[in-house]
């Protein structure tokens, strides 16, 4: 279990994953030794997964976001292993949810163009046999995006 400490640790290092151990001791409020076990505890625990740049999207190259909501013909197990298995292959699909409600789920899909978009559908998404229906929604642009996670009350 993490406790208030570790959330600390956490927050600074989703905020800055360059951050020195000496920098990170001082935010939270430990010596550079206690603070440095407890980042190799949450790494071990795998509370921390990994460390990442976070790269502009636009820059890169893929200024399209495309919200999809796709329905299944059927929601079987057979069914929901074939999306999964085929969507865990598709680099252009960065986020996908399974999800309540009337769609079966819901997946941020970046493309460098609309033609590319429509390329991945006609190419990926729609042959997939166990995909009933398909809804995109297109985001004009990002008002808010994070990485950070909220502070909880203890």
């Amino acid at each position: 279990m993490i406790d208030r400490i570790d959330r600390k640790i956490l927050r600074e290092l989703q905020a800055d994953g360059r951050i020195t151990n000496q920098a990170l001791a001082e935010k939270v409020g430990l010596s550079p030794s206690p603070c440095l076990r407890r980042l190799r505890k949450l790494e071990d625990d795998g509370v921390i997964r990994g460390y990442t740049a976070t790269v502009d999207q636009d820059l890169y190259g893929l200024p399209i976001n495309a919200f999809v909501s796709v329905r299944l013909t059927r929601q079987t197990e057979d069914e929901i292993s074939e999306f999964d298995r085929a969507i865990a292959d598709c680099e252009e699909v960065l986020d996908c949810y399974l999800m309540t409600g009337t769609r079966d789920y819901l997946l941020r899909v970046v493309a460098s163009s609309l033609e590319a978009y429509e390329r991945f559908l006609k190419t990926r998404l729609t042959r997939l046999p166990c995909v009933g229906s398909i809804e995109t929604s297109f985001a004009l642009g990002t008002i808010k995006k994070t990485a950070v996670y909220p502070v909880l009350s203890d």
